[in-house]
């Protein structure tokens, strides 16, 4: 449960305050194509973030930063280095945690809710996300930004993710930020920074 609830504190995005209008099926087709040739490109991802997560009984957000590295086709590491220590690696169906020198990990494929989460962290760095089966989705758009806001059929995940929701630079189709909303409101935002894709990455970073 402990991990359960560290996935859901792993995304985030500050609301904008540019008008949203909903796309047209042109924009919506252009769009996913867009995406889609992004993600079949991108082989590798470096980027640094900021995190925020939302608690309703606080006066303030949690406010973390760090580093994501991400390797095709699914090995993804969140470096956390402010204000602690902290590295979560998802590789080969395995979650690898290193708290602050303290090792431990988890089988992803013994868990049908760690493999969507999983399957959900990996597609949002990369924006691969349109799969209508699984979500509900709508698409909008603001001058400097196109947003996607996915909910889950499944209502055994649903309980713990309600709505996700990525924006996207307009230009050139990379996710700049990514928020979750828990069916209480509570939610976890990430501003992405400083992207540099498809640079050779070791697969050394990837090992706790």
């Amino acid at each position: 449960m402990r991990n359960i609830m560290f996935l859901g504190m792993l995304f985030l995005t500050f609301g904008a305050n540019a008008q949203e209008v909903k796309m047209n099926a042109s924009e919506i087709s252009s769009f996913k194509n867009q995406i889609k040739e992004v993600s079949e490109k991108t082989k590798t991802i470096t980027s640094d973030f900021i995190q925020y997560k939302h608690l309703d009984f606080l006066t303030e957000d949690i406010k973390t930063s760090g580093k994501m590295t991400f390797k095709a086709p699914n090995w993804v590491k969140w470096e956390y280095t402010k204000p602690y220590q902290y590295s979560v690696i998802f590789k080969d169906n395995v979650l690898l945690i290193n708290d602050g020198g303290t090792k431990s990990d988890v089988k992803i494929s013994s868990s049908k809710l760690f493999k969507q989460l999983n399957k959900l962290i990996i597609n949002s760095v990369t924006g691969d996300m349109f799969d209508e089966e699984q979500f509900d989705i709508l698409y909008s758009k603001t001058e400097n930004y196109n947003k996607v806001i996915l909910t889950s059929k499944d209502k055994n995940f649903a309980k713990f993710i309600k709505t996700f929701e990525l924006h996207f630079n307009k230009k050139t189709g990379a996710v700049i930020e990514v928020k979750m909303i828990e069916p209480s409101e509570d939610f976890t935002k990430i501003i992405f920074s400083n992207r540099v894709d498809n640079s050779t990455l070791s697969d050394a970073i990837f090992t706790n």
